[in-house]
């Protein structure tokens, strides 16, 4: 146990631990955008509504979750507890060099569109995730519920602006990731490049792709 608290506390422990938790996370969003995928089949929401009704039903589903949701606090207690440290060592340093010159911009806003992408998530899990398993009636339809939802424009927005923050955030991550686990050398680079593609870019878009559907009256 101590050992373990050591590692946690150590610079490459932390970003391990952000690095591992941040792929799986990426793992899930790829999965539960094939789901959402659904909604654009000319079924009136059917296949859809089935997905959503079946989901819950299944065991291995709900433990899923519980593990999803310990990832995910893990992550976000981590990457925070992290950049405060990170912080405080470089605050000196940026007295003397300008922020540009030390690092990315995507790394210099990691921690702004986390939060941001934060707020989105539980904003979502409340519209979403809470009414569909605490306060579904017998009718309920969730292809109704996200129409309804992504038809108005100030949730549409906000759910763009947090897809845009999303990419913005996985396009760091994923890359630091990789160079955590030692995998970003002058071989690999270019490839993990090309594949951070799909992750930080296409992703995104496939989830903002919903909401324009809905907004625009596709």
């Amino acid at each position: 146990m101590r050992a373990l608290v050591q590692f946690y506390n150590s610079s490459v422990g932390k970003k391990l631990i952000v690095g591992l938790t941040g792929i799986l996370l990426i793992g899930y969003l790829i999965i539960h955008l094939f789901g959402n995928l659904l909604i654009f089949r000319n079924d009136c929401g059917k296949a859809f509504d089935t997905y959503a009704e079946i989901l819950p039903q299944v065991v291995i589903i709900r433990t899923i979750e519980i593990g999803l949701f310990l990832i995910f606090i893990f992550h976000i207690v981590t990457a925070a507890y992290t950049w405060l440290l990170n912080k405080q060592t470089r605050d000196q340093n940026y007295k003397v060099r300008k922020p540009g010159q030390t690092s990315p911009l995507t790394s210099r806003t990691m921690f702004f569109s986390g939060s941001i992408v934060f707020i989105f998530l539980v904003v979502h899990m409340r519209q979403f995730w809470y009414n569909s398993r605490y306060e579904a009636g017998e009718h309920y339809s969730m292809y109704e519920v996200v129409k309804t939802t992504f038809s108005e424009p100030v949730y549409g927005i906000f759910y763009l602006i947090a897809m845009f923050l999303l990419g913005f955030h996985l396009r760091h991550g994923f890359q630091s990731a990789f160079q955590t686990f030692g995998l970003r050398d002058k071989t690999y680079a270019p490839i993990i490049e090309w594949c951070g593609i799909i992750f930080w870019l296409l992703i995104p878009l496939g989830f903002a792709s919903m909401p324009l559907f809905f907004l625009l009256n596709f």
